[in-house]
């Protein structure tokens, strides 16, 4: 008996509690994955935006929003329906050769993506007076130690208790006072046709599905464990998150808005932008601005080795898991370590380029996303693995419309990326 059967029967009386139980007990993967969408450089972006261009860039939340939730629930399907993670269902459907080299594109990308992770909280100690050395070897150290001595289980909760922390930046959007006439007139479309607009109004909406988290959304729904009766509770958080998440990057844009857009304050960093909010919002917005950082480099400097070591082991056919020992999978949990140690030595190296090696990560993200997603597409129709779980007629239509449109605009991204 599954354990939605068992709450089933014993709540047989009370069906919406049932449910709730039910929707608690798979709740985690889809959330988890979509707050750490909202990494360091997404939080960037977003203060950027409302910085620059106040409230006009609101509406593009809409496509984020939509785009994610779709990519999200056909992660969640796949991997409960077959039982595999995304790497593996990519050997099975196009071999080894094409999943390697995308296994090596996926781990270069994530190194420099791990290192702008370690930069953030390089920045955000900064914001407190912490000096770098210490919050980089500190920080390493207790991201190695939470997955090398827990079991998924565990560490799933400390992952929601990272993702309830973006809290604070709703806080800090409602602690600027905004105009919310403006705010709601904002969702109508005012595009402006000029380079800056567009490259901000590109590099918001290309970045919303990155490469990395179709592996590890699909890795961790397997591990957990969550059966093909919990389907429809799973896909619900597959929709649950992406909102929340977007809820919270748009108060950043919005406590940003409220406040140095009005006063014309220039930013250039989040260190700035922290700052900036403490004359107009109060001291408390800019640390909670600041503590919302370092939670999200966090978060992000876990999840991102964590993915990498899940679909390079898949790929390979090696043991992967948080819940196995270091003996039972030592692939996984020593290529989770190494990247953790190799990019905490290297954010510590004096004058590293690093402006170079992220912009070389998000050429590479942009190159693979679209092949990801066209394979994404090709095996959740192939009812060999999903049966009558593949997309319907309009679902594909509007996963294919959403596939292209982000895939011209990570072409634009990677073009404006080399100019």
């Amino acid at each position: 008996m599954t354990f939605s059967d068992f709450v089933k029967h014993k709540l047989k009386n009370y069906p919406t509690l049932a449910s709730i139980f039910i929707f608690i007990s798979v709740l985690g993967p889809g959330l988890i994955t979509a707050m750490v969408d909202n990494d360091s450089g997404g939080i960037l972006t977003y203060s950027l935006a409302g910085a620059q261009y106040g409230y006009n860039l609101i509406w593009t939340f809409i496509p984020m929003i939509f785009s994610l939730i779709v990519a999200q629930e056909m992660g969640v399907r796949m991997g409960i329906i077959s039982g595999k993670g995304l790497a593996s269902l990519i050997r099975e459907k196009v071999g080894v050769k094409i999943t390697i080299f995308i296994m090596i594109g996926l781990l270069i990308a994530n190194m420099g993506n791990t290192l702008a992770e370690f930069s953030g909280i390089v920045v955000s100690s900064e914001i407190f007076g912490i000096p770098s050395y210490i919050s980089v070897i500190l920080a390493a150290i207790i991201i190695w130690l939470l997955v090398i001595k827990g079991n998924y289980k565990n560490v799933e909760k400390i992952f929601i208790i990272f993702s309830l922390v973006y809290i604070s930046y709703i806080v800090a959007g409602l602690m600027a006072h905004p105009d919310w006439s403006l705010v709601a007139s904002s969702v109508v479309p005012k595009v402006q046709l000029d380079t800056p607009y567009i490259t901000m109004v590109v590099g918001l909406i290309g970045t919303t599905i990155a490469p990395w988290m179709q592996f590890y959304l699909q890795s961790s729904v397997v591990e957990k464990g969550v059966s093909k009766d919990e389907l429809k509770y799973s896909r619900a958080e597959s929709i649950l998150g992406p909102i929340f998440t977007g809820v919270v990057a748009l108060f950043i844009l919005i406590a940003c808005a409220a406040t140095i857009h009005v006063v014309g304050t220039p930013v250039s960093d989040v260190k700035d932008i922290a700052t900036a909010l403490i004359p107009v919002a109060g001291e408390y917005a800019g640390i909670l601005f600041g503590l919302g950082f370092l939670n999200a480099s966090l978060f992000s400097a876990i999840i991102l080795p964590l993915s990498t070591a899940y679909y390079v082991c898949e790929s390979l056919g090696f043991e992967t898991g948080i819940s196995k020992s270091f003996k039972e999978a030592p692939m996984f949990h020593g290529l989770y370590a190494g990247m953790i140690f190799v990019c905490a030595i290297i954010i510590l190296i004096p004058n590293i380029p690093l402006m170079q090696i992220l912009l070389f990560s998000q050429v590479l993200n942009g190159i693979l996303l679209p092949f990801i997603l066209v394979l994404m597409l090709m095996i959740i129709n192939d009812k060999r693995i999903m049966g009558e779980y593949v997309n319907s007629k309009w679902y594909n239509m509007v996963a294919w419309i959403i596939t292209v449109i982000i895939t011209i605009l990570v072409i634009i991204l990677v073009i404006t990326s080399f100019m």
